[in-house]
């Protein structure tokens, strides 16, 4: 046996049931979405004492590009002036603003910060750059129609359509108080399925099957959002971005048995090296999807809460923390 991390045996036994479920064998675009919020509404019932926000609503978001649904999370307690605009994971083509709501609800309570969680539209009815404009569209709504200061978040291609929104945002000149970047997508070039693309990330051959997200899904995905092949746009794939300097102050989380985990170590690598406060932590026994899985596994658990203290950190002091040697592996 190789040395190195062993995979979470909690999170491991939750795989195994998810694969004899019975919306697993659907792998059509609206089973995907089904199996998809199964799995959520499971695992948010596994959690035994869940974030409870004060107040929860939908709206409509009124935006420049067009009318947009929106879940709006309230904390008890609030400990910072910040509204945060969280777009869900999914790979562009599932979940929505509702099957991703127990992150909202972490990311309300556990900051104290109001939440907006975007229904931006999906693939494979609205290829790229679809989400991305959604996604702009609302932040640049909520930055400019509420009082303090806007923050993203996102998780996978939510992760994705933060650090790009990010981007935009500094270019438009609209500053942003943080992104936290959960097991981001950073590279969508070849559509992962080019050889010497995948080699830059040794996690996509080394991680690709038997974690939850594979490979072939990130293929699937990528497949539908962008079909046009545009993958080196930075709207998708902000590590091609030209420039990165002078974008919000960032929280880079990923997971060791992560396909992903490589190109989200390199944007935040690449963060850094342009100047950019960041936090970035990799939960080495971990996997893709363990923000939403605090309820199978303890150190799934103590992932999501360190997230959502470190976005806190950032949006009360606008600095990294202090890492700490029990929470992930850090890099500052």
């Amino acid at each position: 046996m190789a040395d190195g991390p062993v995979f979470d045996t909690g999170i491991d036994q939750w795989l195994r049931q998810r694969v004899q479920a019975p919306t697993a064998a659907d792998t059509s675009v609206e089973g995907i979405r089904a199996h998809l919020r199964a799995g959520n509404e499971l695992a948010l019932g596994r959690l035994t004492d869940p974030p409870v926000a004060a107040a929860e609503r939908d709206v409509v978001l009124e935006t420049a590009g067009g009318h947009l649904p929106a879940r709006v999370v309230e904390p008890a307690t609030r400990l910072t002036d910040a509204t945060i605009v969280f777009f869900h994971g999914g790979g562009w083509v599932a979940g929505d603003e509702h099957t991703h709501i127990q992150y909202s609800r972490r990311l309300a309570v556990e900051t104290g910060s109001t939440v907006v969680a975007v229904g931006y539209r999906r693939a494979p009815e609205h290829p790229f750059p679809a989400a991305f404009d959604d996604c702009l569209a609302a932040t640049l709504h909520v930055a400019g129609t509420t009082p303090g200061r806007t923050a993203v978040a996102g998780d996978s291609a939510g992760g994705q359509l933060a650090a790009s929104v990010a981007l935009a945002c500094r270019d438009e000149g609209v500053p942003l108080a943080a992104q936290l970047l959960i097991s981001p997508v950073t590279d969508v070039t070849g559509a992962y399925a080019d050889p010497a693309v995948n080699a830059r990330y040794p996690s996509r051959e080394d991680r690709a099957d038997g974690y939850g997200l594979t490979l072939a899904a990130m293929r699937w995905y990528a497949g539908h959002y962008v079909p046009s092949g545009d993958g080196e746009d930075w709207r998708v794939s902000p590590l091609r971005a030209p420039d990165l300097t002078g974008v919000a102050p960032a929280a880079v989380h990923t997971a060791g048995f992560d396909p992903l985990r490589d190109e989200g170590n390199a944007y935040a690598t690449a963060l850094q090296a342009a100047g950019v406060p960041v936090i970035h932590r990799e939960w080495p026994t971990l996997n893709h999807s363990y923000f939403g899985l605090g309820g199978i596994s303890p150190t799934a658990e103590q992932a999501a809460q360190q997230a959502a203290s470190d976005l806190r950190t950032l949006l009360t002091t606008g600095r990294p923390p202090t890492p700490t040697p029990e929470a992930g592996r850090v890099g500052l």
